[in-house]
């Protein structure tokens, strides 16, 4: 019947969430996956993971959908947002079954959220200032911890480059700045010690 419905796609959006969150923290665990193409990914970014996820189920789906939004707004916490929907659906399963209906878990989960929003504001302890987009030093502070969830051990070295990249890169109004002018350009060759920072553009090619 509709509550049989409504559990199989709780359980869809569960089964997504476990997939994904052993790899959240920097302590997480990469995975490996093979798409329908045979082509390998080894990423603890749960954008990558459920991207290339042949995923079926239209609950499942809109999971895969809200990590991409938040990958296209922030361009991080996406293993956040999937792991925390699986998280409010397993508890709203166990709400379903003490007999309360779909429109007042509804009802609930958005004063939730409201309460949320009111409390958030309040728990910021530290808020960089628009110069910090041209301090290489006070840039690279703000970054760390999201280059140690995904490169632990590496951060600083990281950090330090990624910020000397953006200073270089950044227009005189920061909110000018496009996202969609930065490239990734993937070359094997030195070690992690010897990434270094070059200006001018990088055009890759094969060997001629």
């Amino acid at each position: 019947g509709l509550e049989e419905a409504t559990y199989k796609n709780i359980e869809a959006a569960k089964q997504l969430s476990t997939c994904v969150r052993t790899s959240l923290g920097p302590n997480g665990m990469n995975k490996m996956v093979i798409n329908h193409l045979e082509k390998l990914f080894v990423t603890n970014d749960s954008a990558t993971i459920v991207q290339e996820l042949e995923v079926q189920h239209p609950a499942a789906k809109m999971l895969v959908l809200a990590s991409k939004m938040q990958e296209a707004e922030n361009g991080d916490g996406t293993n956040l947002v999937v792991v925390l929907a699986g998280e409010l659906l397993l508890l709203a399963e166990e709400l379903l079954k003490d007999g309360l209906h779909c429109s007042e878990v509804i009802a609930g989960y958005t004063a939730a959220a409201e309460k949320a929003y009111s409390v958030l504001d309040s728990l910021v302890k530290v808020t960089s200032p628009p110069t910090v987009f041209h301090d290489v030093d006070a840039l690279a502070k703000c970054i760390t911890p999201v280059i140690a969830a995904k490169q632990w051990g590496n951060e600083k070295l990281f950090a330090a480059k990624i910020a000397e990249a953006c200073v270089m890169a950044m227009p005189a109004s920061p909110a000018n700045f496009n996202t969609d002018n930065v490239r990734v350009a993937k070359i094997p060759g030195n070690s992690i010690q010897g990434t270094t920072v070059v200006r001018g553009m990088c055009m890759t090619s094969g060997v001629v």
